[in-house]
């Protein structure tokens, strides 16, 4: 009934929806319609009312409506601006089979949707007045206006929805892939959750707490958020440095702002102060996380350690970045019967196993999670369907690998023959490898001469490209040997290089290391800011901007370090934003085997999914097994646990609590040394005191499984005895205070010579994305590792070994 005029030819018919007398939307129905559209269209041209004054000019009406659509039988695309030719009509289809398009509908075309759910009075009537955003230039003046993509306005749909039936207490995780616009869905999603009301009308939630760490998206939550609420002050966002951070999230959470957006080095004391604030006064709050990632520092580092597994605390410790995922996890200690008022919405494009678990609903809610009751994403837009719609680019189409081979000799000395463990010295010789000069300078030629032929002329020569470093020391050595390269050759690039801290490297330069004095062109920029600039056109980096860092003119990246899994997907992903004109990317990866990026790939292509569910009796096999060490009783661990939660506890207090057990440990370990260094190695009692200390080893380590695992199960699994908790406590305490570790031999690398080096380009691939994917695996067993002895060789036939690696490949 709003349809009032239209306008037919041989090839389609123009329909304009008016609203109130306003041109609301126009649709282009082509011709390839259903033969009862195509019927009506006939029908219409004999039938027509007569013209009115109203009406004319008639084909005035599309040029000022808020929204275009075109449609087939098919598909439906939607454009707020038109620009003629330079029009942009984005899609606006269902999805199928987690790709583009619509699937069948049997009630007719498959765009029927359009009319029945999207064109519906009160459907087009709530996006008319809830969903479509101004957008105004630095003069407010209107330029344009945000429409919600389909897959937009259907998981914020169909969110409200479950959280209204739910009511507050449960978790929902959106895994949707880049390109999907987060930011929107994120600024929608907090608003309607603001404004919700139950069937009583009473506030579903006091406040809404968003959780980001990018300042383009604190921007936009806000411009967006205020576009939505007509109104000034509902958002606070959470700026201030130091203490007044803490004291403004405090206040904003006290006086019930609507939306509280904090970054995520903020989010501990947030989480702390809405459990608080839920138990004490029955508050209630929904927690939105944005999966941006951020160098973190201080406590909420600190906490996070523990969760941390041996490969991600290694990149931790050289700068590395932490996500919200990680983050969330490693905060959500409280169990679940006592967050009945806490909502948690995660928003990622890749989730990892323990997300899936800690979030995903269950397909049948009233059975527990189980191989074949699996938690799953509550809405997914997948990395498939972004692709085939255009909104992010295939980054594995253009992938070129090289091998490395080299051979190493002594320098004219002798090797000593004395036998050293075989695992340290592999790693020391192919660290040293890898900072050698002779093998930077082969890559940095092969990285310049790659970007000037193939990537530089991109995007009208505003392309840039990304160098993935594996530790901030080899950012530091390519960034010099790369300036001296470009230098020498005389080229025109800008060069910025991105690590955390500070990096001592006397081989390259008497003084530390840091991004501000290795970056003199920044002038007090940011690094994002200035790489945005044409005056930079290559990034080095070192775990930093691997993730969450959104460049739409990035068309090339150079990976020089190992990449698994998740990181493969989240790091590649920087070069996918869609950008006019952008239709190539270039990935030359030095390290790791097209394969295994690709099946890392896989696994997102169209949605992560769990293998099975993690098993709840390891946090009991763990606890058996820490407690059959008599390295502790239950009274010192009780002990502990009460100085822990005890409010106000002091130093003295937690010290007089936990270093008994401690300083035992400690005690023991450097007996268990000095018995080793006494006897001679093999002997019964150099062996006894070998396994003393192998047993004290074991026992950190354990300890470290259990803080990991039961912090994640436990917000799954009612153990039902405090017990649980109480060791928990114990160990939290304990594990940073047992500071042995076990401790390798130096390997003197001194006498190394490097004699051959070759970098062998093994060609591009297309690597097609497509085929099955693994299943992410949940946590089985912990626990069950030892100590493994070293193997011993002698130094010399470590690097005759290696050298056997490259038979062949060198002249």
């Amino acid at each position: 009934r709003q349809v009032r005029y239209a306008t037919a030819n041989e090839n389609s018919i123009d329909l304009v929806l008016f609203l109130n007398g306003i041109p609301v939307a126009t649709v282009e129905l082509k011709s390839d319609y259903t033969q009862s559209v195509q019927d009506a269209i006939d029908q219409y041209r004999y039938d027509r009312p007569p013209r009115t004054s109203r009406a004319e000019p008639l084909l005035s009406f599309p040029g000022a409506a808020l929204v275009h659509f075109a449609v087939s039988n098919s598909e439906v695309h939607m454009c707020t601006r038109l620009a003629g030719p330079d029009s942009v009509f984005l899609p606006f289809n269902r999805g199928h089979d987690f790709g583009a398009g619509n699937p069948p509908d049997p009630d007719g075309a498959a765009t029927t949707y359009l009319w029945r759910d999207i064109w519906q009075r009160d459907s087009w009537l709530d996006i008319l007045g809830r969903y479509l955003v101004p957008v105004r230039n630095d003069k407010k003046q209107l330029t344009g206006w945000i429409f919600p993509r389909f897959h937009q306005l259907d998981a914020t749909r169909q969110l409200v929805a479950q959280v209204l039936a739910d009511g507050p207490g449960e978790k929902y995780l959106i895994a949707h892939s880049a390109g999907s616009g987060k930011t929107n869905s994120i600024a929608w999603t907090a608003h309607f959750l603001a404004d919700l009301h139950d069937a009583a009308n009473a506030k579903l939630f006091d406040s809404i707490i968003v959780v980001s760490d990018r300042t383009v998206l604190d921007k936009q939550l806000r411009e967006a958020i205020e576009g939505f609420e007509r109104t000034n002050g509902v958002v606070a966002v959470i700026t201030a440095e130091g203490g007044a951070k803490s004291q403004a999230l405090a206040k904003a959470l006290k006086d019930g702002k609507k939306i509280i957006v904090c970054t995520i080095q903020t989010f501990p004391f947030a989480i702390e102060q809405v459990r608080a604030l839920a138990a004490a006064q029955g508050k209630r709050f929904a927690v939105i996380a944005d999966e941006a990632h951020s160098s973190q520092t201080g406590q909420a580092a600190a906490k996070l350690k523990t969760m941390l597994s041996a490969e991600e605390l290694a990149e931790f410790e050289d700068g590395g970045e932490i996500g919200i995922e990680d983050m969330l996890t490693a905060q959500m200690g409280g169990r679940a019967r006592q967050e009945a008022g806490i909502t948690y919405v995660a928003f990622t494009a890749t989730p990892k196993a323990k997300t899936l678990e800690l979030f995903g609903r269950r397909p049948d809610p009233s059975r527990p999670a189980g191989p074949d009751n699996l938690p799953q994403a509550f809405h997914v837009y997948s990395m498939r369907q972004a692709i085939e719609e255009g909104f992010i680019l295939d980054v594995l189409r253009n992938y070129v690998s090289y091998k490395q081979a080299f051979k190493l000799a002594h320098d004219g000395r002798e090797l000593t023959e004395q036998e050293v463990d075989a695992s340290a010295a592999r790693k020391g010789i192919m660290g040293w490898v890898r900072l050698h000069p002779v093998n930077i300078a082969a890559r940095v030629q092969i990285v310049v001469e790659h970007f000037r032929q193939s990537v530089a002329h991109l995007l009208g020569g505003r392309a840039k490209a990304m160098v993935v470093t594996a530790s901030r020391k080899e950012a530091v050595r390519w960034t010099v040997a790369m300036e001296r390269y470009i230098a020498r050759q005389g080229y025109k690039i800008g060069l910025l290089v991105a690590f955390s801290g500070e990096v001592r490297d006397r081989e390259t330069g008497p003084d530390d290391f840091t991004e501000t004095n290795m970056n003199p062109g920044l002038r007090g920029r940011d690094i994002r800011d200035a790489f945005a600039t044409e005056e930079f056109s290559i990034l080095l980096v070192a775990n930093k901007f691997q993730t969450g860092f959104d460049q739409p003119l990035l068309c090339a990246m150079y990976v020089d370090r190992k990449l698994g899994g998740v990181q493969a997907v989240q790091t590649l992903s920087r070069l996918n934003r869609a950008y006019p004109g952008k239709d190539t990317t270039y990935v030359v990866d030095f390290f790791n085997e097209p394969d295994a990026v690709l099946e890392a790939f896989q696994q997102y292509h169209i949605t992560a999914h769990l293998a099975d569910v993690s098993d709840p009796n390891v946090v009991l096999d763990l606890r058996a097994k820490l407690d059959a060490t008599g390295f502790y009783d239950q009274f010192e661990a009780e002990r502990v646990a009460k100085v822990a939660i005890k409010p106000g506890a002091t130093q003295a207090e937690l010290d007089a609590a936990i270093g008994p057990v401690s300083n035992r440990l400690l005690i023991r370990f450097k007996q268990t040394k000095q018995a080793m260094a006494a006897e001679a190695e093999g002997s019964k009692p150099w062996q006894a005191a070998k396994d003393d200390q192998d047993t004290l080893l074991l026992f950190k380590q354990d300890l470290g499984s259990y803080i990991r695992v039961y912090e994640f199960l436990g917000q799954m699994f009612d153990y039902g005895n405090t017990a649980f908790e109480k060791l928990y406590l114990f160990a939290k305490m304990l594990y940073p205070l047992l500071e042995y570790g076990r401790e390798r031999d130096g390997v003197d690398l001194s006498a190394l010579k490097l004699t051959h080096h070759k970098m062998r380009d093994l060609g591009q691939r297309d690597l097609i994305l497509g085929g099955a994917a693994q299943p992410l695996r949940p946590i089985a067993d912990a626990g069950s590792g030892a100590v493994q002895d070293k193997h011993k060789l002698r130094l010399a036939e470590i690097i005759s070994a290696l050298n056997d690696l490259f038979d062949g490949d060198l002249t």
